[in-house]
């Protein structure tokens, strides 16, 4: 998912599963449109060095790129995981790797919405607003293949709304009305020449 003009806050770190992996290469931003970004996940059934640098990688892009999250179809690979850094409402910042995502929404009286701005990474320079629960946990597996559980609220629930979206094959543009789609894709069009294909790659 994409940040937006806002930086991470400058707080602690909450990696209650370890930190993120390091040491991964910066790769090309799989773009809306390529049929693995359109299609549910192989779930993951390795947990092994390849997983673990195919993490590596994904953190390494999204950090290239200004993100707040990325799943594994953003860099080509078709496979259930997302990776993130994201600030919650208070702006403590948390961090993690999630394998085969289960999400968890409030239901009934506690769940509230929230129609902040959304943007998404393979559809680069485009923000519009999409109403989500202000509140989620997803439920899944470490690189370890342990169980592992976040939640929060602010931009973190949205992060982990739209990171485990993409791993059912739904982008958040799929969940706009046509009126905000078409104002999506007008910004995207307009920011195309800053976007080019290797990107976020270095030339």
């Amino acid at each position: 998912m994409a940040r937006g003009t806002s930086p991470l806050p400058e707080t602690a770190v909450h990696a209650p599963y370890g930190p993120l992996p390091d040491g991964g290469a910066v790769r090309p931003m799989t773009r809306w449109g390529t049929p693995v970004m359109h299609r549910p996940q192989q779930p993951v059934t390795s947990y092994d060095d390849a997983l673990r640098s195919l993490a590596a990688d994904m953190v390494a892009t999204m950090y290239a790129a200004d993100g707040v999250g990325l799943a594994a179809c953003q860099v080509g690979e078709d496979l259930a995981m997302f990776v993130f850094d994201c600030p919650d409402a208070s702006g403590e910042r948390w961090v993690g790797v999630v394998c085969n995502p289960t999400l968890v929404l409030p239901e009934g009286r506690d769940r509230r919405l929230d129609d902040d701005d959304e943007g998404c990474l393979s559809f680069p320079g485009a923000f519009v607003p999409l109403a989500r629960p202000d509140f989620a946990a997803v439920e899944g597996f470490g690189l370890d293949g342990r169980p592992v559980r976040f939640e929060g609220d602010g931009l973190l629930a949205r992060c982990l709304q739209h990171e485990t979206d993409h791993t059912l094959g739904t982008v958040f543009g799929d969940r706009l009305a046509n009126r905000a789609r078409k104002k999506l894709q007008k910004q995207h069009d307009a920011a195309a020449e800053d976007y080019r294909e290797d990107w976020p790659t270095e030339r």
